[in-house]
């Protein structure tokens, strides 16, 4: 934590050169063509939380870059989920322009024109360092980008709820490297860091800094983290355009919504955005301006093509901001916004609205219409009181697209899994896409199960599996058609150690019609693991060949059956399509060892770990190797790497319990023989429970 802390405070006093310089007159929007250009989006960043903007989190880097730029007090997105916004932030698009509407099932055009390919063709240079995993490269933004930083771990495991994320501190500092290797060349930077979403986790002198405020403390850290980036930039021959919001903000409650992705309140529609410039030749820095003038996620491409001499694209939505930020009034900006993910992943009716004159209409089965400027915090729907203003905005909102997306595309397991871990529902896509919808299919209407799900992954977390399946069980009466209550159920009774409840709650989802892939995954796991291989592999028979997480998991249902060879193809097939999957690699790996092909064993497990060091299980399986060949030190050393990494990493433990005890170190045998005996379940460990009982004496 020690280096946490200086690389903050280096970052305050390295910036000192101009943070603190003279003031000059207000910031007016640079105009250079050869200026470097910054993009920083912070992943789930409500408006109202940085300190400039009267929040409760201390924010002074990104305070100390709005006192010298512009800071917008009346920014929106056009989405509320990381891919979708992003996208219109970089495409300078809507959202049913670009056809992207949601972060499962959608991919970014090829021919889609993005700020990286408008500024790759006018000589930049171009970088994106990214946090987390809803803008990976197979999502599709990687267009224009020379350099696309996504190095984010794989989810493994039934349902994982580990979150596959990058820590701000990271991402800077492979950002902070690709810049310094530009030289003198002009570039075009976007940073994206992640660590405001849930769950929040701030490094420990952050969170101490705000006990029972963990959302501040994720904010107060993230711009700890940013800081030396801003230093960096104060230190370059070119001054650099710096371009800082959000993609969307996070409910905490209002409304009824925990996080973001299903309504469109401000809480999580509404963002901050501050337009600087960092200039290390400047005598003087000019007073910042607070711009209350509307804009939209739209105007920043426009705005950065201004600030560089390059042409204005006539056939975009969006307006640069030049004028407004010089306190020139423009005309009303009317902005569309969406919320699809309901309907995509549920069935839930799709949320569309726009943003006018000050007032918000949400068109839904029950409408709502706010007076933003007397009601900011939407308590009061006028939509039966002013009828007209109704008419109006619905006429307006009518001169957006309003078609309904396609059905999305079907995403892998792997995928899939993945935006779930971040709190993303993921139901797989429907059969058929519904059109009609009724007040029961409002999303206020349903926001409560939506928080119940939340409910009962906080009773997992905390241990409280019987509560979590109570929960899971009420959401499943109210709303049978809820695939993710029936697979989150299923894995916390996997983790109670009652396999047979857990595949009879999957197996549920395929009389009802409702599997899709990822349940079929789940469920030929299932089956597998607890000696059903020949029912496993039936499941898992018609999975798609391009499918990671299937392939994987059909190939431990042939390894369980003793099919050695279909096993290995199956893993195979996984690494023609992820070549560097480590988990496909260490269950090849697996598979060599038991035909006792130790040397081409190793080989597989140490490609899987150079893959993803991450990989419990591949330390695990090395000790074996090391114990087969007689090297019990580094056989030791491997497994406590294994529990190390993954505390209910039980194979590791149960080796090392033994394999101390055998060595006379019975003192730390009894250590690791009890973390096995608190944690490993008996549905699965029986017969090595025992064995460890007898030998510890218990």
């Amino acid at each position: 934590m020690r280096k946490l802390i200086l690389v903050a405070a280096l970052a305050v006093v390295g910036v000192g050169g101009w943070w603190f310089l003279q003031q000059r007159g207000g910031f007016e929007l640079p105009t250079d063509a050869e200026q470097n250009v910054l993009l920083v989006t912070i992943d789930t960043l409500r408006a109202d939380a940085m300190s400039s903007y009267g929040g409760a989190a201390k924010t002074p880097n990104l305070d100390r870059l709005a006192s010298h730029g512009a800071r917008f007090t009346d920014a929106h997105a056009h989405a509320v989920v990381t891919l979708v916004s992003h996208t219109s932030i970089l495409s300078g698009k809507y959202p049913y322009q670009t056809g992207v509407r949601d972060n499962a099932g959608f991919r970014v055009a090829l021919n889609t024109s993005t700020l990286a390919t408008r500024l790759k063709q006018a000589g930049f240079s171009t970088g994106a360092f990214i946090g987390a995993f809803p803008l990976t490269k197979r999502f599709g933004l990687t267009l224009g980008f020379d350099e696309y930083d996504d190095q984010i771990a794989e989810i493994r495991g039934a349902v994982d709820f580990a979150l596959p994320e990058r820590r701000a501190d990271t991402v800077v500092s492979r950002a902070l490297n690709w810049i310094t290797a530009q030289d003198q060349k002009k570039f075009f930077a976007w940073v994206h860091v992640f660590d405001p979403h849930a769950p929040y986790q701030a490094p420990e002198q952050w969170a101490a800094q705000y006990p029972g405020q963990p959302y501040q403390a994720e904010v107060a850290w993230t711009d700890a983290a940013l800081g030396p980036l801003f230093d960096r930039l104060a230190s370059l021959p070119r001054k650099t355009l710096v371009i800082v919001t959000a993609d969307h903000g996070e409910g905490l409650g209002d409304h009824g919504e925990m996080t973001h992705g299903l309504f469109a309140y401000e809480s999580t529609l509404k963002v901050p955005l501050i337009i600087a410039e960092i200039n290390p030749k400047a005598t003087a820095l000019p007073k910042g301006r607070v711009v209350s003038a509307p804009v939209r996620h739209i105007d920043l491409l426009p705005t950065v093509l201004d600030g560089l001499a390059i042409a204005a694209d006539t056939s975009l939505p969006g307006s640069s901001l030049r004028s407004l930020i010089s306190g020139t009034s423009g005309p009303d900006r009317p902005a569309y916004f969406e919320a699809m993910t309901g309907l995509l992943t549920r069935g839930w009716a799709p949320l569309r609205g726009v943003l006018a004159g000050g007032d918000k209409f949400i068109d839904l089965p029950v409408p709502e219409l706010y007076r933003l400027t007397d009601d900011a915090g939407e308590q009061r729907n006028q939509a039966t009181i002013n009828t007209a203003r109704v008419v109006q905005l619905t006429n307006t909102l009518g001169t957006f697209d309003r078609n309904l997306p396609g059905l999305p595309q079907r995403e892998s397991s792997q995928v899939s899994e993945q935006l779930r871990a971040l709190g993303y529902t993921s139901s797989g896509p429907r059969a058929a896409m519904k059109t009609t919808f009724t007040d029961a299919d409002d999303p206020k209407r349903l926001i409560d199960l939506d928080r119940e799900l939340h409910s009962a992954n906080d009773f997992y977390s905390t241990g409280r599996y019987t509560e979590a399946i109570q929960v899971f069980e009420r959401v499943i009466a109210k709303r049978p058609d809820l695939v993710d209550a029936y697979r989150y159920m299923a894995f916390v009774y996997w983790q109670m150690g009652q396999p047979a409840a857990a595949i009879r709650s999957l197996e549920t989802t395929l009389t009802l019609g409702l599997a899709d892939q990822d349940v079929r995954t789940r469920l030929g796991t299932f089956l597998a693991e607890t000696g059903n291989a020949a029912k496993g592999i039936a499941v898992l028979a018609t999975a798609p060949r391009d499918d990671v997480e299937a392939q994987n998991a059909l190939g431990i249902a042939y390894g369980q059956a003793g099919r050695d060879a279909d096993a290995v193809a199956a893993f195979e097939r996984a690494l023609a399509v992820d070549a560097t999957n480590g988990i496909a690699l260490q269950n090849i790996g697996t598979i060599r060892l038991r035909q006792n092909k130790v040397n081409e064993a190793e080989v597989y497990v140490r490609r899987a770990l150079a893959a993803d060091p991450s990989l419990a299980n591949a330390y695990t399986t090395l000790g074996v190797i090391f114990q087969r060949t007689n090297q019990m030190d580094n056989a030791i050393e491997s497994w406590r790497r294994a529990v190390e990494i993954d505390n209910t990493e039980f194979d590791a433990l149960y080796n090392l319990t033994l394999a101390l005890a055998q060595r006379g170190t019975r003192e730390e045998a009894a250590a690791y023989g009890d973390r096995f005996l608190a944690t490993a379940p008996p549905a699965f460990f029986a017969s090595e429970r025992a064995a460890v009982k007898r030998l510890l004496g218990r």
